[in-house]
């Protein structure tokens, strides 16, 4: 049993380096994750480039890209670029809370009714169809709307709060074809408990599959964030790129011609979450041997 149990690490690490044989010569996985570590830079490091607060008034309002503002001004003088990158930071914060809420509870969930079974998993199942029937839009909208002050860590709780369903409902799938597998049924037999099997045997041959989930949940949570921001319920205590859309939707950039004051947050999205898209294809394709290119 002891050999066995010691033996079982190294066809992971084989499979693991096998996986990075085949991410680094992946191009989808590269452009993807190449975009997004680009943009993800920018929202750390840009905000160390300006000292101005990203919504300090100014004295050349509507005024073009420039060699002293980059991105332009909006119509009030504040400098786009500094509201750029901090909206930058704050979309990615969103999506990480978001995304790791809706994977944590999403994974507990789904991992325990799918090795428990029985009642455990008749009332953990209910208890998703439950959250997966609301409408969790409308139930974000009312929240937000309610809130006096909203905060970006508090918008991404409340997405990872209604967004882990469908994750645990797929986790869920994974794990009660795994758990009749030889490996696991060695590890019972050796007197292993529940969250242990669960995270030495099942959850490492799944890792792979939860990476993609909590990309997906990632991408998810920014674009509900962005909407949310887009129709006036996002942070009151911060700049996103949602809000940015937002303001330069109500303050007619378009009718005016400001093209600098929406088109970098409206792309930066679109980059950022189909960049994620990308990369999820790719790492099925680095992850999946039938569908690796050679």
């Amino acid at each position: 049993m002891t050999a066995l149990q010691e033996a079982a690490p190294r066809p992971r690490e084989g499979v693991r380096r096998e996986a990075l044989y085949f991410a680094v010569r992946n191009g989808k996985l590269l452009t993807g994750f190449g975009v997004v570590a680009v943009l993800l830079l920018a929202g750390l490091m840009g905000p160390l480039l300006t000292d101005v607060p990203p919504n300090q008034y100014g004295p050349r309002p509507m005024s073009p890209p420039s060699a002293e503002h980059w991105f332009g001004t909006t119509t009030f003088g504040q400098d786009v670029f500094t509201q750029f990158v901090h909206g930058l930071r704050s979309t990615f914060l969103v999506g990480v809370i978001g995304g790791g809420v809706a994977a944590v509870i999403g994974m507990f969930v789904g991992f325990v009714a799918g090795y428990r079974g029985g009642l455990v998993d008749e009332i953990l199942s209910m208890l998703t169809n439950i959250v997966l029937v609301i409408p969790a839009l409308a139930v974000l909208l009312i929240i937000n709307a309610y809130l006096g002050l909203r905060s970006v860590a508090l918008q991404g709780l409340f997405i990872g709060l209604t967004q882990w369903p469908w994750a645990a409902r797929a986790i869920r799938a994974q794990t009660f074809s795994l758990r009749s597998r030889e490996f696991v049924d060695l590890a019972r037999m050796s007197g292993s408990g529940t969250l242990r099997i669960i995270s030495r045997e099942v959850a490492p041959n799944m890792s792979s599959y939860l990476f993609m989930t909590f990309i997906l949940l990632f991408g998810g949570s920014i674009l509900i964030a962005s909407s949310l921001d887009f129709i006036g319920l996002g942070p009151t205590d911060a700049v996103s790129l949602g809000l940015m859309l937002q303001n330069a939707t109500q303050w007619s950039a378009l009718q005016l011609g400001m093209w600098w004051w929406f088109v970098p947050p409206g792309a930066a999205i679109t980059a950022v979450v189909g960049a994620l898209y990308v990369a999820n294809v790719g790492l099925d394709e680095v992850f999946n041997p039938k569908l690796r290119e050679l």
